[in-house]
């Protein structure tokens, strides 16, 4: 499958992901709406599907939303396989992402050793 056509594919699916999450669809009390979902990386076989989520909420916090999230996957798979027509669809995984975290923490750095 074409490249362009998997990034398209992931951001339909990341932004898919996201409203769910927002609109409380996924049930589990350790996902939180504070949850973000950063990016979508699809595989070329279309096996496989890694969701980054980060958030601003403390890490272990983070960490048991994410794990929330992998509990619900099969929910999740079901229901975006539902809304978008693809053949095979992709088994998620969710995976913490610090790089938000990390950035925004490197600024707030350098921003106060300059000032």
């Amino acid at each position: 499958m074409g490249e362009f056509r998997l990034m398209r594919l992931g951001e339909q699916f990341r932004s898919e992901i996201a409203r769910m999450i927002l609109s409380g669809e996924v049930k589990d009390p350790r996902v939180s709406t504070f949850l973000s979902v950063n990016r979508v990386e699809v595989s070329g076989d279309l096996a496989y599907a890694r969701v980054y989520v980060s958030s601003f909420m403390p890490d272990k916090r983070v960490e048991s939303g994410v794990a929330g999230l992998q509990n619900a996957a099969g929910f999740i798979q079901s229901t975006l396989a539902k809304k978008l027509p693809i053949r095979q669809f992709p088994h998620l995984t969710f995976i913490v992402d610090v790089s938000v975290k990390e950035g925004f923490e490197m600024v707030h750095k350098l921003e106060a050793e300059g000032g």
